[in-house]
Parts: C-alpha cells; structure tokens; sequence
C-alpha cells in the first residue's frame, strides 16, 4: 500500500474512533454530577421529574402574570421562548421583541400547552442525557458502586408445588418467567436501571449501580405485597379527571406526584390509569378514584395466564386464587355487582373491570388485545414468581470503594505509560518516540473500541488495559532489533527499514495470533469478570499490532524513508 493511501487509512480510524470516543468524554468531562444522577434513572422517574418541574414552572409563572404582567421574562424560564415562538408563527402573529411575562402566555394556546412545552423541554434535555450515557463507556460495579446479587432457582421447591418432577424445558420456562417479571418491576428501585440477566441454567444475576437499599430489593425479589385489587369510585372518578383538565397546575406536586385534591372524601384516594407503550414504558392515560382500603392483597394469587375466549375468540387472562384468597374476592365481587374493579400494582392502576357477578378462585377478565393481555397476566404473575428463588450470593460495593479503584486504576495506567515511554525512549533514541506515539494511540483506540461496543469497564478490564500497555512495545521492540540487525549488515536506513518490517512480520503475528485466541477462549468460556479481561486485552492485541506494523511504519517511511539526508536515529550508540 501506498504512503498516503496509509495516511488516508490511518486518519479514517482516528476519526472514528474520536466519534465513538466523543460520548465518553463528553459524559464523563462535561455533564454535571446532578444532572448524571437524572439522566441515569429509570424511564419513569424521568417522566416524574419533568412532570414536577414542569407543574412547579407553570405556577411560578401564573404567580408572576397575577402579580406584573408587563415584568420582564425571568433567565430561569426563557426555555418557554423557542415554543412561544412557534405558536406565534403558527397563529400568524408578529413574535413580541421584549419577551414579558404577558407576551409568554400570549404564545400558547393554553395552560396546558404550555405545561406540555415545558415537560417536553425537561423530558428531552434528560433522555438526551441518557442517550449520551447510554453510548459512553460504562462503568462496572466494582468501579461505580452497587450491588450484585446471584439467585439461584429452588428447583425442589418448584417441584413440590406443581407436583411433579419437572423437565428441564419446564425449568428453563419458569426461569426466564421471573427474570420477565423482575424486569417488569425495575422501576421499583429509585435508582439506574438494574442489569438482570440468565446466568448457566438455573441462576439469574442482578447488577444493581448506585446506592440500593437492601430491604427494598429483598422486597422486589420475593415479588409480593404490591399487587391489589380495589373498587373504583366511577362519579368521582369523573370529577377528577374533569377538575385536573381545568387544572393543569394542581396535577402533580414538586417531587412530580400525584396530587390528592381537597374534594376527595376519606377513604378515597386518587391514582393515575397506566397502559404500556410500544416500548413496554408505562404510559398515563387517564385518573381513577379508588378506594383506600384493599379489596384483596395480591399474595392470595397462585397462577396467571393468557388464553383465547371460545365465543369471541377474543383474549382473556385467567388467574386463580388459593381457598383464603377466593373467599375474600367472592364476598368483594358479590357486594359489588356492577362496579368497577380495578388492578393496582405499586400504587399504579394497571387494569379495570366491570363486576358482572360473583367470582370466588377462577377469575377470567376480558376487554384486551393481546399484548395487552400478555402484559396484565405478568403484572398478575408479579404476585409470586413461578419458581422461587434462593439468593445464592450478595455483594455490595461503596462508592467510595468503587472511586478509589477508579482512581488506583487510572494512576496505574498513568505511571506504567510513563514508564514505558521513558524506557522506549532511553533506549531506541527518537525510534523509541515513534514507539511511544504508537502507544499513545494504541490507548486512543482501545477505549474507543470499548466505547464504540458498549463495554463495562471493570476492574479485570482496567487490568487487561495496564497488561497491554506493556505487551503492546513488544512488537515495535521485535521490529526495532530487525533493523538494527539490517543495519549492522551494511544496508542503508532506507533498506533496513523495509527489511527490518517485512522480516518481522510473521514473528509478531504468530506471537499475537496465539495470544488472542487464549483471549477469545477466555471470553468465551470464562466468568464475567474473566471476559472483562479477556475483552481488553483481545482488543489491545488488535490495536497493538496496527500500531506498530501500520502506524509506526508509515512514520518511519515519512520520516527517513522519504527525505534524503534524513538518519535514522534508532540508539543511543552507533550501531
């Protein structure tokens, strides 16, 4: 390959690798600690933010137009401008040069297109904000904090209670039923999503980054006591939704929840009616009056499925209940013939139906599609996981922990990139820079290419990166002493640096090419922790060698090769 066919090669994957490698930097280098800790909560913690700020911006407002409605806009809420500026264009209307408080109001249409507007701006800034975290390197447990938690299925148990002895297919189904309904209850923990995925055959590890409260995620695993059923208040329930239309402002409180209004009588609380998105987020689509008290506590339920109506051939789930559970509900059902009923689950109301009569233990509910359906049997199911589940092992990890490796760990490669770049330098002369630049960008590549892939940088994985710093002279070490031999032959600079490369060629791929395959084994077949070393240091060994025999050459050739009356300066002493 040509010179500046190499140059335009080596320039492409810089580039790329500096797109891939922006994320991280700006994640890490630019976004402020407060907003990180937003930006890296669930989906629905981010909707409750906005919706917070945005009710606690819309009466702040509406003070200040009461007060003084020629005032001037305030800095704080000149995000409303850009939206304002499109009503007014939309409504063919001059866009007032001094922005008052008046002129804001004027350009939208209403309270709640402007409490809309303002949402919009906190919920795009945040998942914005997620994206780019989403996209840089992340951190692993042992570097950031949290909590990892390996359960391991109680097969006898699961046995016992169907029966029988179970199949290993049975097994595998029940298994992958609780790591869906566990992610269907993530949002439960207050904190960035937790990471739950299979582990072997029989077990499921749980990640959990951030500060977790211990009691709380005991609670999530076990998977009862949030679930209910209660009866709904259908006047009132009316009136809600009518008052909250009126007025937007008095929706949600500063913390984003749900406000009780003044005309609910005791006994009567009002919540929010949540569907599944097309991205399985729940979604508010409508208010319901409930009762406080609980009709019947979700633990009484044993089973939940999904079937087809033989009539209407329309989807239904089914559940039953154990013999405590099915006296409850009869005597619930029975007094309440005609009511609406509804299933609430962590304080959301997921599903409603009209009691038509009587129900003791077998309950079918109908009035879905089938995705709907699939999703109201897993809230259901969410009341005792299919095959319990033993905690096999439980490690926590503190911040402070996690900064300090973070710290140990950059120190460390700091002090052996130093070390290794003195030495190269001390004793190949200026060769030994073109050593140390490869190396430079060798670490340049590497991260971008765990960036680029989505990695967890772990602390074997911070290891792997230290190892490869010294592996990766290695190669320039090999190809520096084929020139120097060259040379002590009588070549020329220019011949020995050809020979020198073409020579060491096949000894520097046969010695990475081993390596890497222990590496791919290692990634393959080893724990997590293994292929977080495995990971690196494969990707360092590709890095390492592009460096040395692509990068490093079309230096030398730049350098010496190229520019007559140019030496080749490749030690210390005269060779």
């Amino acid at each position: 390959m040509k010179k500046r066919s190499r140059l335009v090669v080596v320039l492409l994957v810089v580039l790329l690798c500096g797109f891939f490698l922006y994320p991280t930097i700006a994640w890490y280098g630019f976004v402020p600690q407060d907003a990180k800790e937003l930006a890296t909560g669930s989906n629905v913690q981010i909707k409750e933010y906005s919706r917070g700020q945005a009710s606690r911006d819309l009466r702040a407002l509406k003070e200040l137009v009461a007060d003084d409605p020629q005032a001037a806009l305030p800095s704080e809420f000149s995000y409303l401008k850009e939206y304002a500026k499109e009503n007014y264009k939309a409504m063919k209307r001059s866009v007032p040069r001094n922005w008052t408080v008046e002129a804001l109001f004027a350009g939208f249409y209403n309270e709640q297109d402007m409490f809309d507007s303002a949402e919009s701006y906190y919920r795009t800034s945040l998942l914005d904000l997620k994206a780019l975290g989403n996209k840089a390197l992340q951190l692993g447990l042992d570097l950031k904090g949290g909590m990892s938690i390996l359960l391991e299925a109680d097969v006898a148990a699961y046995e016992e209670k169907i029966g029988k002895a179970a199949s290993s297919a049975e097994i595998s189904e029940a298994i992958h039923q609780d790591i869906e309904i566990l992610e269907k209850r993530i949002d439960q923990f207050g904190v960035s999503e937790p990471v739950i995925r299979l582990q072997g055959d029989d077990q499921i590890l749980i990640e959990i980054p951030g500060a977790a409260d211990p009691e709380r995620v005991n609670s999530f695993l076990r998977g009862k006591g949030s679930l209910v059923f209660k009866i709904v208040d259908n006047t009132l329930t009316s009136e809600l939704n009518a008052y909250y239309a009126e007025n937007p402002s008095e929706v949600y409180t500063d913390t984003g929840a749900l406000k009780q209004p003044s005309f609910l009588p005791a006994g009567k609380i009002a919540a929010g009616y949540y569907v599944s998105d097309e991205y399985g987020i729940d979604e508010l689509e409508s208010y319901v009056v409930i009762e406080e008290e609980i009709g019947l506590d979700g633990i009484h339920l044993e089973s939940a499925t999904t079937a087809t109506d033989g009539i209407t051939g329309r989807p239904v789930v089914n559940f039953k209940l154990d013999s405590l559970g099915g006296d409850i509900f009869y005597k619930l059902t029975s007094t309440h013939v005609g009511d609406t009923m509804a299933v609430v689950m962590d304080g959301k109301v997921k599903a409603m139906a009209t009691i038509n009569e009587g129900i003791r233990s077998n309950v079918q509910i109908s009035g879905f599609n089938s995705e709907e359906a699939a999703d109201l049997a897993i809230v259901l199911r969410t009341a005792a996981l299919p095959i319990e589940l033993i905690v096999s092992s439980q490690q926590a990890v503190g911040a402070t922990l996690g900064e300090d490796a973070v710290s140990a760990g950059l120190k460390a490669i700091a002090v052996g990139l130093a070390l290794v770049m003195i030495l190269m330098f001390a004793y190949y002369h200026v060769s030994g820079l073109v050593a140390d630049l490869a190396l430079l960008l060798n670490m340049f590549f590497m991260i971008s290419i765990l960036s680029a892939f989505n990695f967890t940088l772990t602390l074997t994985s911070v290891a792997g990166l230290i190892l490869t710093l010294g592996m990766a002279v290695d190669t320039n070490v090999i190809i520096f002493e084929r020139i120097k031999e060259e040379r002590r032959l009588g070549k020329s600079d220019v011949a020995s640096i050809k020979a020198g490369f073409d020579k060491a060629f096949w000894t520097v791929m046969d010695a990475n090419i081993t390596t890497i395959i222990a590496a791919l084994v290692l990634s393959q077949l080893g724990s997590s922790s293994v292929k977080g070393f495995a990971n690196t240091l494969a990707i360092g060994i590709v890095s390492s060698v592009f460096t040395a025999l692509f990068v490093s050459h079309l230096i030398f050739d730049a350098t010496v090769a190229q520019r007559e009356g140019k030496k080749l300066h490749i030690s210390w002493r005269k060779n």
